[in-house]
This record gives C-alpha cells, sequence and structure tokens, in this order.
C-alpha cells in the first residue's frame, strides 16, 4: 500500500565530497559468529516446542517479546553514536503506537516476508540533528541505522544509510534521505527506507543527545582506537559537549587503543574533518555501537535496568520500556555480527545536485539494493521491486547530467 505526501523537500546544506574508506567492507564485531544458515520458518529462538500448537495471535506476542530483548541493547548502542547539540528537556518522547496503515512497504516485500526475509526483524535507528531537542519532526535525522535481527539466531547486522543519499523520500520527491524525517517524522522516514531498500520496517527508536554521556559512563566506557588524525578533532568536539552539558571533560592525550569515557566517545563519533569525511564518520559511528554492545554484555542486570529506566525518557520509539525491562535477563542472546554502509562504495557517487546541494548517489539504486539484500539476509538472488527500479531510474535522470560536469 503506499501513501503520498504533498510537501516538497527540503534543502540542506552541502556536505564533504571526498571518497572514503569502503563501506562496503564489513567489520567483525567479535562475538559468535553466524551459522549462516536462513531462517527455516518461525521466529525461534533455539527452544525446543513444547508440542502444543500456538495460535497466530500467541506466536505474534512471542516474537515481538523476543525482539523486545534486544531493544535495550540497542537503546544503548545508539545513544554512543548520536550527536546531537542540545539537550532534550520539554521534549516529547518515550512511547509512540505508530499507524502501520501509514507505513509503506513494496508489496513484493509482502511476500517476501514469507520467503527470503522469514525469520528476521528490522528496526530503524534514528539519530536527529536538533539544539531544540525535537524527536518527532520538523528535524532531520543526522544519523540513520538498520538493524536486521535474525530471530533463530540473535545475529544482527548493521548498515548505515548516508544521511545525504539521494532518494525518494517516500512521497515522489527526490532530495537527501534525511530530509524525511524532517517533513513526516518516523513514519516518513521509515517509509522513506521500506520504498527505496525493499525492506519491511515497522518499529523504531529515535534518540537525542541528553542522557548520552552517563550511559557510556555507567557501561564503564567503550575501547575504541584512537589514530593521530584523529584525536585533536575528538577533543575539541568534547569540548564543545562539555560546555552544553557544563561540565568538566579529560582530554585525550594519546592515541591507540584505549577506554573512552562518555564524552570522549561522543566526540569521536562526531568527527568527520578527516580522511573518508561523513563516510568515516558513520563508520566511527558504527564502531562506537560495536564497542557498546561489547560492554553492555558486561554489564549486570541492575545496571541495564538502571539504564534502561534513565535513557527511556530521552528516546522516542514504537516500543515499551516495560516490556524491555521485562526481558533483559535475555541480552546476552543478540550480537552484532557485520556492519556496512549504504550506497556501497563501488555504486555510488558524490556530487551538487542543483538546489539540492552536496549528495550521495547511488549510482544504480537497484544493484545497491541487491546488494543490500545479499549483505542482509543471505540472498544472493534478490530481484528488486518494480517500485525500487522506477526510484532507480528517477534517480539517473536525476542526478547523471550533474555528475558529468
Amino acid at each position: 500500500m503506499a501513501r503520498n505526501y504533498d510537501d516538497e523537500y527540503i534543502d540542506g546544506e552541502v556536505r564533504p565530497k571526498k571518497k572514503s574508506l569502503s563501506p562496503k567492507s564489513s567489520s567483525k564485531s567479535g562475538g559468535s559468529k553466524s551459522t549462516g544458515k536462513k531462517s527455516s520458518g518461525g521466529s525461534h529462538s533455539g527452544r525446543k516446542p513444547s508440542g502444543k500448537k500456538m495460535s497466530k495471535k500467541a506466536q505474534a506476542k512471542k516474537q515481538r517479546r523476543r525482539i523486545i530483548i534486544f531493544v535495550i541493547e540497542i537503546i544503548v548502542l545508539i545513544i554512543a553514536v548520536f550527536f546531537l547539540y542540545g539537550v532534550m528537556s520539554g521534549t516529547k518522547s518515550g512511547k509512540v503506537d505508530l499507524k502501520e496503515s501509514d507505513i509503506i512497504i513494496n508489496d513484493t516485500v509482502k511476500e517476501a516476508q514469507e520467503t527470503t526475509m522469514k525469520g528476521y526483524r528490522n528496526i530503524a535507528l534514528f539519530g536527529v540533528d536538533s539544539t531544540t531537542g525535537a524527536l518527532t519532526k520538523n528535524t532531520r535525522s543526522d544519523t540513520i541505522m538498520i538493524a536486521s535481527i535474525n530471530q533463530d539466531t540473535g545475529e544482527c547486522k548493521l548498515v548505515s544509510v548516508y544521511r545525504d543519499t539521494y532518494l525518494n523520500l517516500s512521497n515522489d520527491s527526490y532530495n537527501k534521505c534525511n530530509s524525511a524525517y524532517a517533513k513526516g517524522g518516523p513514519e516518513q522516514a521509515i517509509s522513506m527506507l521500506n520504498m527505496n531498500l525493499d525492506l519491511n520496517i515497522t518499529d523504531f527508536v529515535t534518540v537525542g543527545f541528553a542522557g548520552l554521556t552517563d550511559t557510556i559512563d555507567a557501561l564503564g566506557g567503550v575501547y575504541v582506537d584512537v589514530d593521530d588524525s584523529e584525536i585533536s578533532h575528538l577533543n575539541n568536539y568534547q569540548l564543545c559537549i562539555a560546555e552544553d552539558l557544563k561540565r568538566s571533560y579529560t582530554p585525550v592525550t594519546s592515541t591507540g587503543y584505549q577506554l573512552l569515557d562518555g564524552l570522549q566517545a561522543t566526540g569521536y563519533c562526531r568527527i568527520r574533518y578527516t580522511a573518508g569525511d561523513d563516510f568515516k564518520r558513520a563508520e566511527r559511528q558504527r564502531e562506537v555501537l560495536t564497542a557498546v554492545a561489547d560492554q553492555a554484555k558486561k554489564a549486570s542486570l541492575p545496571q541495564l535496568t538502571e539504564t534502561a529506566n534513565a535513557v527511556f525518557s530521552e528516546v522516542y520509539t514504537s516500543l515499551d520500556l516495560s516490556e524491555i525491562v521485562e526481558m533483559l535477563g535475555n541480552v546476552n542472546t543478540y550480537y552484532i555480527s557485520e556492519t556496512g554502509g549504504f550506497p556501497a562504495e563501488d555504486m555510488r557517487a558524490t556530487g551538487t545536485i542543483g538546489s539540492k546541494g552536496s549528495c550521495v548517489i547511488p549510482t544504480n539504486l537497484e544493484e545497491n539494493v541487491k546488494w543490500l539484500h545479499q549483505f542482509l539476509f543471505d540472498d544472493n538472488d534478490y530481484e528488486p521491486s518494480e517500485t525500487v527500479k522506477k526510484c532507480s531510474e528517477q534517480i539517473y535522470q536525476d542526478t547523471n547530467s550533474f555528475l558529468k560536469k
């Protein structure tokens, strides 16, 4: 089903155009290796069946509970990678019930839910760039990630969708994909991802800057490898954050693999003025997210419960805190195996597309979607939907003349 929006696009700021390190190359988290097998159906977690046939309602409830097991880790993790400039006091946050009828899911994807995508759950993770703390809309999603969870094995893969990627905003207007959240909040941003990438996302978590430092500090910090080109930028960024929060900070004085506290880790995630520009920054975000996952697994149940209660008031999500806290004891079931970036390095370009500014161009959206489904679902023969093919052609028509200049 489809719902069109009449709003026009918003022009955004110009971003760097330099080429970067490959987001296509995956980075292992050090967790257990995936079995590499597809889900055979149902959303099992390894338990033997009781012999009683469950009703569809009971199965749906059981599937949702398995997802809730993971959401506390997702919330803790994404807090580490979102780098907003303000505190979210007075902002509407917490649980929201999305109207699934407003979420676009391409027709062929609905069929794939019973075949190649069966057993997977995809959640959208947004970090909004707002000095006023707006979480619901009217602010661009500065960070966009997809967490794809194999419910049979516990394996999770993360993909950054570069914020300046030129895509259909789900209303047949084309612009930087981060403007979808500004125009229509999570519903439109999710629809944008589903329409362009042939996904079936219906759950999301949006998070801001408040509570970031305390969350990472509560977990004992994160281990990150800082190099010579990053250290000065890291300290400059954490100085700005410390001034906003009116607290002291500790400069990082040496390079190498080391434990970073909350302010330091946040500063690291914001770095973009090194080789790789925004592509490298997205890679740093995934690196820190994976590092926080490692720390979260070491935390005690009381620590995680306290973190969940502290963070939930600073997020905007389709998931329930009560369910999250109830299922905290099983957080170790899940692990991040691989991360990547979209569009893939060998299928993207950068260029100034008229008034829309500097954009990341999927030179062939159709081929990028094939790569994405292979990466997330081990589907080597995926055939993109007609909707994706039409979007791919329109992107080419809109951008090709600019890229030739």
